[in-house]
């Protein structure tokens, strides 16, 4: 990936030199089409006339406004905040130069709301680690204008790498609680409903903050689940009666509470909510509980529980910053809990029929394939990144990456899948990518690992390919890319009628079919093309 910076000091030795290029200092002069992605990296001078730089803040607004006029909307655009690093202010009451920076941090703020593929940085999150005097090494600024230091450079590229996973929407989807000294403080099953430590004084003051912000975390997509040694009536007593508990049963998303070894319940979990080992978090106030996971599931996160209840808030933010956190939430995300929930009901109603058919017209389920617009693009992209399992290749794509392909011609197609238990939100997508006039060639299908089994992707893939045949196209063609977590896809294109071409020494396999007839697709499906 090659990017372009926009600067007004030397920051090489932060972001490096693999495919960057640097503009001049408050250079705007060149804006550069054959990039892949902008970075404005602007920070406040050191200058003494408070007025002066003031007024040259001010200028900033135009500037990037001049530049984001010239660059292309497809293509990524990173607006760092700006931030005194070396503030100087020789009376009490000057405030020209900090009103001139909050000016310029609204107005950037403004432009990425209005633009889709403008993001906003908060570097004030990184300058606030430092103390004052660590920010600037004077002999680096006077010697070749490295405003921040050098030495904080490593720290930077872990943050600045941190912050690129939250705009691909990579995190964690889910957070495994264990329950006593973990959701409140103390043992259930001694301590009783009302004894616990949760609500009034510290430390029951802690735990419920902790609640609450764990509430927030479910809330904006996380899912949480419960593994905890203790009778479920205890815990459902706890749930039920105490006045002081945030969060209830329904929060949860699985539960195992029973005495068996924790490894085995997770992994019961993983597999109940058709999630990856190594997208869970596992938190236990039991260093041996810890290990026993750390042993036996490594593909598990087990990061180390506070010791005193009133860490809980500082440990809350230290685990959204390094695995929960993305740049925006989607819809879809907020109604994970929702979802999840409404397969476990799902599932318990299949085992009501003896056939398979009867099941899923019962469901009453509905297909709605839509084309890739401004509103549903950053769920695409966000499934890109997290979808494992179901995909048959495994490619990566940005916002700005499937805009910049919907302007080649590509088409590119989700669905939204929901039922009688409820709306599974846009679940699937397929990338086309045309060769000719006649031909096309699948760059990417994938779907939601939560509404497998019910032969939803067949239904989706040949809907699609009836729309193609109808377009007048000739041909498809297909790719399966292995991966350690797509095996389930191997064969996908062989039963969807596809004539295997090739395999290559990676395990690669390489598919087409003609479009010659129209394909038969149960009616236990209602679809619609939008």
């Amino acid at each position: 990936m090659t990017t372009f910076v926009f600067r007004n000091h030397t920051v090489e030795p932060l972001l490096g030199y693999d495919g960057m290029t640097y503009s001049g200092y408050g250079d705007i002069s060149l804006v550069p089409a054959d990039v892949d992605r902008y970075i404005w990296f602007y920070q406040v001078p050191v200058n003494p006339d408070s007025a002066q730089l003031a007024q040259e803040v001010e200028s900033y607004c135009d500037l990037l406004d001049i530049v984001l006029s010239k660059v292309d909307e497809s293509k990524p655009f990173f607006i760092f905040s700006l931030e005194n690093i070396f503030p100087l202010r020789l009376t009490g009451d000057e405030t020209a130069v900090a009103d001139a920076v909050a000016s310029f941090n609204a107005h950037a703020a403004r432009q990425a709301s209005a633009h889709h593929n403008v993001k906003w940085v908060d570097f004030s999150e990184f300058v606030r680690r430092y103390e004052a005097s660590a920010l600037v090494d004077w002999k680096y600024y006077l010697i070749s204008q490295t405003l921040l230091n050098p030495k904080l450079a490593h720290d930077f590229q872990s943050w600045w790498q941190q912050v690129e996973r939250e705009n691909a929407h990579q995190r964690k989807k889910c957070l495994v609680l264990d329950l006593d000294n973990t959701l409140w403080g103390g043992v259930l099953g001694e301590d009783g409903v009302d004894g616990i430590k949760l609500g009034g004084e510290y430390p029951g003051k802690a735990f419920s903050y902790w609640q609450r912000a764990l509430l927030q975390l479910e809330r904006n997509g996380v899912i949480l689940a419960v593994c905890s040694k203790n009778n479920e009536a205890d815990v459902d007593e706890a749930w039920q009666h105490n006045p002081h508990m945030i969060l209830k049963r329904e929060h949860f998303s699985a539960l195992r509470i029973n005495w068996n070894d924790k490894a085995t319940c997770i992994s019961e979990i993983a597999e109940e909510l058709n999630i990856g080992l190594d997208s869970m978090v596992f938190l236990d106030d039991n260093p041996a509980e810890r290990e026993l996971i750390r042993q036996s599931l490594p593909q598990v996160e087990v990061p180390d529980f506070p010791l005193k209840p009133y860490q809980l808030m500082p440990f809350f933010k230290e685990l959204v910053d390094k695995y929960f956190r993305i740049y925006a939430v989607t819809s879809e995300d907020r109604a994970k809990t929702e979802q999840y929930r409404a397969n476990a009901q799902r599932r318990a109603e299949q085992s009501r029929f003896i056939d398979m058919e009867s099941y899923l017209y019962s469901l009453d389920m509905r297909l709605d394939i839509i084309p890739a617009d401004e509103h549903n693009l950053p769920r695409i992209a966000q499934m890109t990144q997290k979808t494992n399992q179901f995909n048959l290749t495994t490619r990566r794509y940005t916002e700005a990456d499937i805009r910049q392909r919907l302007e080649q011609g590509w088409r590119v197609f989700c669905m939204s899948v929901s039922d009688r238990f409820g709306d599974s939100g846009i679940t699937a997508a397929i990338f086309l990518q045309p060769v000719g006039d006649v031909e096309v060639n699948i760059d990417t299908l994938l779907l939601s690992c939560r509404i497998l089994g019910k032969g939803i992707e067949e239904a989706f893939i040949k809907t699609v390919f009836n729309l193609l045949k109808l377009d007048g196209y000739k041909t498809v063609a297909g790719d399966y890319l292995p991966t350690a977590k797509n095996q389930q896809t191997a064969d996908f294109l062989d039963r969807m009628g596809m004539t295997l071409q090739s395999t290559d020494d990676s395990g690669a396999k390489h598919y087409s079919m003609a479009l010659s007839d129209m394909f038969d697709i149960n009616n236990c499906y209602n679809i619609r093309v939008l």
